[in-house]
């Protein structure tokens, strides 16, 4: 098990921060093969407490409302990055989670070009980790933590092209046939419904994630909404499932399924609407039955009626992706 001792770590106490989802379920329910009823809220639950009643997570916990850094995460990167996937691809984005913290180690030894998306899209889409040129194996891993994220790296401005051979994620739970669940804000799905609206992944893009054993599981396909990111692989400590998953990847961002709170706090999607505005696409929003100015000015009312805080202040909101 990893050390857990967390005095004084910068990086873990971020780690402690923002735990709490901003937005709840959607709240469709439907019966597994079972005959039981599920929902994507109650198969999340169940997966915490199942990894947190068995320890079968490191710090930091609990792991609810988290991607779960699941025991023997390293191991399931080892085994990602012996995939021909893997070995294969030039350019490589990965979640910024703590689980995935050795696969993008693993990236950066490999000398390949690593993408990490911005906390909660706050300040952008992603950043290009960019070690020092004399770099050695601890201070790649230093880049390949929160902390060293931030300190080298460089943002990739909506305009660069750019392009992404491979997707490393994490997940709450997955399932064999390819239907991932991750911790309910939507924003894997969202970065790369943005990434293939930006051309940077397209139909031969391959996506990984890397799970404990025990967050695979069943997930009845009429969970899984047209938004929704699906895998082709699931690496796991102990075996690597092929998925042969079907089901279409998100082609660009669906507008009309984005509500208004989520554009409201991220700024590089109002940047992203403004230039698919401009390219002529239809880009109104959830419930939007009016132009933008008219549009935006009842949203910012409602906001003030229900005591939202100003642009990046917290505040709940429905799970609009």
């Amino acid at each position: 098990m990893e050390n857990e001792n967390t005095t004084q770590d910068p990086i873990k106490q971020e780690a402690q921060e923002d735990v709490k989802p901003e937005f709840v379920d959607n709240g469709k329910k439907v019966l597994n093969s079972q005959g039981v009823e599920v929902s994507k809220w109650s198969i999340r639950k169940k997966v915490w407490d199942h990894l947190e009643e068995n320890d079968l997570v490191n710090f930091p916990r609990p792991c609810n409302n988290r991607i779960p850094n699941f025991q023997d995460a390293a191991v399931a990167a080892d085994k990602a990055a012996e995939l021909d996937v893997f070995k294969k691809a030039q350019s490589v984005k990965i979640n910024p989670d703590k689980p995935q913290e050795h696969a993008r180690f693993l990236t950066l030894e490999a000398n390949k070009d690593l993408l990490v998306p911005t906390p909660r899209l706050r300040t952008g889409l992603f950043n290009r980790i960019t070690p020092p040129e004399d770099a050695n194996k601890e201070i790649l891993r230093k880049c390949s933590t929160a902390l060293g994220v931030k300190e080298h790296s460089k943002k990739i401005s909506l305009k660069d092209k750019v392009s992404i051979d491979l997707v490393i994620v994490g997940s709450v739970a997955v399932s064999r046939e390819g239907y991932r669940i991750g911790k309910g804000e939507g924003f894997a799905d969202l970065e790369y419904a943005m990434m293939a609206t930006m051309e940077a992944v397209g139909p031969d893009t391959i996506v990984v994630t890397t799970v404990h054993d025990d967050q695979v599981m069943e997930i009845p396909e009429a969970l899984v909404e047209d938004h929704d990111l699906t895998v082709d692989y699931i690496v796991t400590p102990t075996q690597v499932i092929e998925t042969g998953c079907k089901r279409a990847k998100p082609t660009g961002i669906i507008w009309a399924n984005l509500e208004y709170e989520k554009l409201y706090r991220i700024p590089v999607l109002r940047k992203l609407r403004d230039i698919e505005r401009e390219a002529g696409r239809d880009v109104r929003l959830k419930g939007q039955d009016m132009d933008d100015e008219d549009f935006e000015e009842r949203m910012d009312q409602e906001r003030r009626e229900r005591g939202y805080r100003g642009r990046g202040g917290r505040g709940g909101m429905r799970r609009p992706y």
